[in-house]
């Protein structure tokens, strides 16, 4: 290369709409496709950085697509640094505010960039980082299940060696989810980690009503038991919960983090690459993690999210639910449910005949 650095040549941005093999249904909703938002980077030295991010509903593709395409410019020419691309950002977009759509743009940036980096340097980001390639206890991740219709999923999911399974609870009573807990954990047995979600659907009250019901059946967490931004709330169900609260998914960049941790708002944390900030925000989160001793797992972004959980110094478990793979030319395969990260960059190349037939 002629100069030290990448330099950014283009930006792009398409919009894919991806059925999934397993729709997810939550106490508040249902997603039945993987909205996703593509994010290529091209550098003046013909290295290409790639990344996507969630948009949770198909209407969210059009805005984040125009929003990429038009602070792209602003990138053209410049270093392929992510961290000082991530204070440019800062600096742009301070009085506008991070969360949202906008604080998805940028994780999804960020992520192409360290991506870049890694297929210059034909390395895994994880190799970036500091650390090395090595196999991630996994949890196999579901929606709203019923145990008579899904018993041969979940079976089939712990014969392929997942330790860990997660369910989303939408009960109308306290004994609706009794009834669903006690016959996953009679499928899967007694060796195997269960994790329940209610999806920010529930009050400190009622939450702590149902996980008392629930707590007989050894349960590793219960997530979001009461609506995300509440961390109040979220440490009112701490304090008194039996069962460890886990919460993460919806801190905005590691700001957002360390006002959870100083309400002392979880036992657990769960990091969402895209709303922290990309790699370059999981790394300060991951510092405040480890200084809180708290215990830090992923949320989706399977890809992405196996670099920056192998060097998280409290790593504690890889969700699996793959939204991307449909467009992969090398989709994530699990082995004895474990997940390695792979390079070089984020491991991922799209297979563009695919792209085009789920491009909206």
């Amino acid at each position: 290369m002629n100069t030290p650095y990448l330099l950014i040549r283009s930006v792009q941005a398409r919009a894919v709409d991806v059925p999934l093999s397993r729709p997810i249904r939550t106490a508040v909703g249902d997603i039945p496709t993987a909205s996703l938002v593509l994010v290529d980077i091209d550098t003046h030295e013909g290295v290409r950085g790639r990344s996507y991010i969630f948009g949770y509903t198909d209407r969210a593709l059009g805005a984040l697509v125009r929003f990429i395409t038009d602070i792209g410019p602003e990138l053209i020419g410049k270093p392929v640094a992510p961290v000082e691309r991530m204070r440019d950002f800062d600096r742009r977009f301070k009085l506008l505010g991070w969360q949202g759509l906008v604080g998805m743009a940028v994780g999804g940036l960020d992520m192409a960039l360290w991506d870049a980096l890694g297929q210059a340097a034909a390395a895994p980001v994880v190799q970036l980082l500091g650390g090395e390639p090595k196999p991630l206890p996994a949890y196999d991740s579901y929606g709203v299940v019923d145990p008579a219709d899904d018993a041969l999923t979940l079976e089939n999911a712990v014969g392929r060696g997942f330790g860990g399974i997660k369910v989303k609870l939408d009960g109308d009573t306290a004994e609706d989810d009794v009834k669903v807990v006690r016959e996953v954990r009679e499928i899967i047995g007694s060796d195997v980690a269960l994790m329940v979600d209610y999806n920010q659907s529930l009050t400190p009250t009622e939450a702590l009503k149902r996980i008392n019901r629930l707590a007989d059946f050894d349960l590793t967490w219960v997530e979001e038991p009461v609506p995300a931004d509440d961390i109040h709330g979220h440490a009112r169900v701490r304090n008194a919960s039996p069962v460890p609260v886990q919460t993460g998914e919806n801190w905005w960049f590691p700001r957002g983090m360390a006002n959870a941790i100083a309400a002392r708002a979880s036992d657990l944390c769960m990091l969402d690459i895209m709303k922290i900030g990309g790699v370059s925000g999981w790394i300060q989160a991951m510092g405040q993690a480890d200084a809180a001793s708290l215990p830090v797992s992923s949320h989706l972004f399977i890809e992405a999210s196996a670099h920056t959980l192998a060097v998280t110094p409290t790593a504690h478990w890889l969700e699996h639910l793959d939204l991307a793979g449909p467009l992969l030319a090398e989709p994530v395969q699990p082995i004895d449910g474990k997940i390695t990260p792979r390079g070089p960059g984020l491991g991922m190349t799209w297979d563009e005949q695919a792209v085009a037939r789920f491009i909206v």
